[in-house]
């Protein structure tokens, strides 16, 4: 029997990394709020890698924080190792990467989510979300038959629906971690209409670290220096734990290829399609079957367990032959296993039904965030769970949607790419997939979003004041260095380039064009008495603005470009089988996608250049047809 367990505004399905952020935009906008989860235990539960952050995911993370959002934060203070990667590339690909403590960082987050104003935690498998005759969302109902009501509700539910566990020919319901799948909401999803497709993922064997002889690897510590996530942190935990290399072998290889039809995937057990940039072992030993070895991490789980995590070493492979091929790799010949790899199979929705608000265009007041939407990731769930959450409280507040550009931040690029063009295998963030790059650095993530942040009203006033005054200073040190000019006289000057290893001045010049030598870095320039002394994160920041000067002005002009087609819009209800000149496939598209500027629609596979030109030529017909219907003249 059926009962009413009260009325809210927004109901957030999933306690993964898109519901946290999700529920706390929400609740922190001035929504009543409830997120449901299957397990209280398991709220912002790392199943797969114990870290955050990496290429292109640490500018994520970075951006989230610079919206207001809560997983930067989190990491910052559960954090057991940080480490900045790819120092000796340019800045557009810096990237931190932090080794987390995981039960820290769940604790940690549960405290969040428990004690913010507006929240209600609540543990419930949900069975059905409850839509009107309409179209619109009422609320959902859970298995124990409590019916919550709200005009919104946020599906983030990771990897559960219809969730089944694969080891070699064992198959069975479930959850990662050995949690419970959401059958009925699956099937329920499917009958409001909804396309879903089948995606799987996999997850290595964890083993006991005091069965490991780590003198056999090579260790791996973070950095002496501290970087962090969020733009509020200021002094880290010093926490520095190892993580350890080692590498498979040819034996190991041997007994994976051997063992090739025990494995779920290659026994045609498993339907859906796996990760490209995460295969599992036995994939790696297919696919790159002229490679003698793979490398493997050993990362620690946290501090109060002996769990280590064995990156690279994903597999379905049966248990005893996991602990077999584990025990030909140096350092592992002892090993123990404590939890064993499998795979996951599970629902998703296409994500080319949502809006780019991440609202479903079916159903009014549904939305998507993080793995049903074909993502992989902790933090492509987190970004997506965030902007959902902001959306979501816009609609009910009848304000405009944030959609972020492709040319304004990685969460742009990362919705536009899933509501635009979908994915058919779990899609990864990745630096090459934005075009802006070098303008969408870690580093000045703040600069592009807290504006915005603040604008919506997820950003606090101590925060943003925060920003105002290192905006200040970084504004007030770049006009110095260009009206400060030094001569081959002045002292020290020539003295300083010769410790710096660059010529001596012939003429006077401004110590902003001195600063475009790459010997020259702001530090030397305070060393020396030239310039005051600024915040690390500042200083940092005026010697990429001014070195890569040039790289960015020219970005910049292809983002004027790129503007043009976006700000051309395109009405939602726009009939495109009335256009004519469009091929059919473009018709076809461009009526499934429905996209809102000309941009999104080049951008639209199947949608040639020519759709485009027909597209535009259309536009230019409506105009002037406008302008002759308001009594003006033509052009």
């Amino acid at each position: 029997m059926c009962y009413t367990a009260g009325h809210y505004d927004c109901l957030v399905i999933g306690a993964g990394h898109a519901g946290c952020e999700a529920a706390l935009a929400a609740a922190r906008l001035g929504c009543r709020t409830v997120i449901f989860t299957l397990n209280l235990d398991n709220i912002a539960l790392m199943p797969c890698n114990p870290s955050i952050g990496g290429p292109a995911k640490g500018n994520l993370v970075r951006e989230i924080d610079a919206l207001g959002g809560e997983m930067g934060r989190n990491i910052d203070e559960t954090y057991i190792q940080m480490r900045m990667l790819n120092t000796g590339k340019g800045p557009a690909v810096y990237a931190l990467r932090a080794q987390a403590d995981k039960q820290a960082y769940q604790r940690r987050m549960v405290h969040v989510l428990q004690k913010q104003e507006n929240l209600l935690v609540k543990e419930a498998l949900v069975e059905k979300v409850l839509v009107g005759e309409n179209q619109e969302v009422q609320g959902i109902l859970t298995e124990a038959g409590a019916i919550y009501k709200a005009p919104l509700v946020i599906l983030c539910t990771g990897t559960y629906l219809r969730g089944k566990i694969f080891l070699g020919k064992l198959s069975y319901t479930g959850g990662p971690n050995g949690q419970r799948a959401a059958i009925n909401l699956g099937q329920n999803l499917e009958e409001l209409g909804l396309a879903v497709g089948r995606f799987k993922t996999d997850t290595p064997p964890r083993v006991d670290q005091r069965t490991l002889d780590f003198a056999q690897m090579s260790v791996q510590y973070g950095d002496e220096a501290e970087n962090f996530f969020s733009f509020l942190t200021e002094k880290g935990n010093g926490l520095n734990i190892p993580c350890y290399l080692t590498y498979t072998n040819e034996e190991t290889h041997r007994l994976i290829r051997e063992n090739l039809h025990k494995s779920s995937f290659y026994s045609g057990a498993l339907e859906g399609v796996g990760p490209r940039y995460c295969p599992a072992i036995e994939d790696k030993i297919v696919r790159f079957a002229d490679k003698k070895r793979h490398q493997l991490f050993l990362e620690p789980e946290g501090l109060t367990t002996t769990e280590m995590y064995v990156q690279g070493m994903s597999t379905s492979l049966p248990e005893d032959v996991q602990l077999n091929f584990l025990r030909t790799i140096k350092g592992l010949e002892k090993a123990e296993i404590m939890r064993t790899g499998y795979s996951i199979e599970y629902d998703y929705l296409i994500p080319t039904q949502l809006q780019p608000t991440l609202e479903t265009k079916k159903i009014k007041g549904l939305f998507c965030a993080g793995q049903i939407n074909g993502t992989s990731g902790y933090e492509e769930a987190a970004a997506q769970g965030l902007l959902a959450g902001i959306n979501a409280v816009l609609k009910l507040k009848s304000k405009e949607p944030l959609i972020l550009k492709r040319s304004e931040a990685y969460i742009g690029v990362l919705i536009d790419d899933l509501v635009t063009k979908g994915t058919n295998e779990p899609y990864r963030m990745l630096t090459s997939r934005a075009e802006y790059r070098l303008l969408l650095r870690q580093d000045n993530a703040d600069l592009r979003l807290t504006p915005k942040g603040w604008e919506i009203g997820l950003v606090s006033p101590e925060r943003y004041a925060r920003f105002q005054k290192k905006k200040e200073q970084l504004e007030r040190g770049l006009a110095y260095l260009q009206n400060e000019r030094v001569t081959p006289t002045t002292e020290k000057i020539n003295e300083m380039l010769s410790a710096q290893g660059t010529v001596p001045l012939q003429q006077s010049i401004s110590l902003y064009d001195l600063l475009k030598r790459p010997e020259i870095n702001y530090d030397a320039l305070v060393a020396y008495g030239f310039a005051e002394e600024l915040n690390k994160e500042i200083s940092r920041q005026i010697d990429l603005h001014i070195k890569y000067e040039g790289y960015i002005q020219k970005q910049l002009s292809q983002v004027q470009r790129f503007n043009k087609l976006e700000n051309k819009t395109l009405a939602p209800n726009l009939d495109y089988r009335e256009v004519e000149g469009l091929s059919v496939e473009a018709t076809q598209k461009l009526s499934e996608i429905k996209p809102l500027s000309i941009g999104q629609a080049s951008r639209i596979s199947g949608v040639s250049p020519a759709d485009i030109s027909v597209l535009l030529l259309h536009l230019e017909k409506r105009r002037r047809n406008k302008k002759s219907k308001d009594g003006k003249n033509d052009v």
